[in-house]
């Protein structure tokens, strides 16, 4: 039986606007990207702890936002193999730009951050694998388990499932604007550069949150698009990278505006599907 809660959506902004303060702090004063971790941790070990205590006060479960262990490892696999499929059609989009450019490229495994403005910071060793591999399990942990799996359960107690898959996406947006914000006042970007890189990376945002939400409905667990959240920002983004002899990643933002894109329009159309054959059954 569906529960009920009042005021939803306010609530939600609230424990947003919450995580949000932490994010920011972080990202423009902390700089824990910066340091030997790189990668900025600390908020989402708190939106973590956080979501612990209002799961609590609202007497829900980690179960009853997608965390159910019986679906793990069928709805993990399916979720890497949908990031693998669409970014090898990326990867080989990519290679073939580069070899008609006359710059043939190959794969490195190393660990680096991900860059808006192309900045590259290599790190080699078991250790800084490790490490990257444990950052964005806590990453994904964090994002999916609020943007996805609580914020679209709680606010659908008040409200449709689609408003709540828009709301959710919106705010996931929202939450990438701070890094280009930090680029510009760092001086790395231009103003221009900073309009036209913040509205493309929140609306770029905003479909991977659509894409993960539809993933969280259709499936009713939170593993799948963990798992794809997951294989693209450590393995895509972070371990895998194409180099020439002109430098590393030239083209990643590419490269994932295009797996990003295959899949949203793969999951959307099944999703469509779907719903299609509910309707008429």
């Amino acid at each position: 039986m569906k529960k009920s809660y009042k005021n939803t959506v306010r609530n939600s902004l609230i424990l947003f606007a919450v995580c949000l303060m932490v994010h920011t702090i972080e990202v423009m004063f902390i700089r824990t990207d910066e340091t030997v971790f790189a990668e900025c941790f600390i908020n989402k070990v708190f939106g973590i702890t956080a979501l612990f205590w209002v799961l609590s006060r609202l007497k829900m479960n980690w179960r009853d936002i997608g965390f159910k262990k019986e679906a793990f490892l069928s709805s993990t696999a399916k979720g890497i193999g949908i990031c693998a499929g669409s970014y090898l059609a990326a990867f080989a989009a990519e290679f073939i730009i580069l070899a008609a450019q006359g710059r043939p490229a190959h794969l490195e495994f190393f660990v680096t951050g991900f860059s808006l403005t192309g900045s590259t910071v290599k790190l080699t060793g078991a250790g800084f694998v490790l490490m990257c591999i444990f950052f964005n399990i806590i990453n994904v942990w964090m994002e999916e388990g609020v943007f996805r799996g609580f914020f679209i359960k709680y606010i659908s107690c008040g409200h449709d499932r689609k408003k709540a898959l828009y709301i959710s996406s919106l705010l996931f947006g929202l939450w990438h604007l701070v890094t280009p914000v930090r680029s510009l006042l760092d001086g790395d970007m231009s103003s221009t550069e900073f309009a036209v890189m913040s509205v493309g990376y929140v609306v770029l945002s905003m479909l991977m949150g659509i894409k993960w939400g539809l993933l969280y409905q259709m499936s009713g667990n939170i593993w799948i698009g963990m798992a794809d959240h997951f294989f693209n920002n450590c393995v895509v983004t972070n371990l895998l990278h194409v180099v020439t002899a002109d430098g590393v990643d030239e083209m990643q933002i590419i490269r994932v505006i295009t797996g990003e894109l295959i899949s949203f329009i793969a999951v959307a159309a099944y999703s469509r599907i779907k719903v299609r054959k509910e309707v008429y059954a």
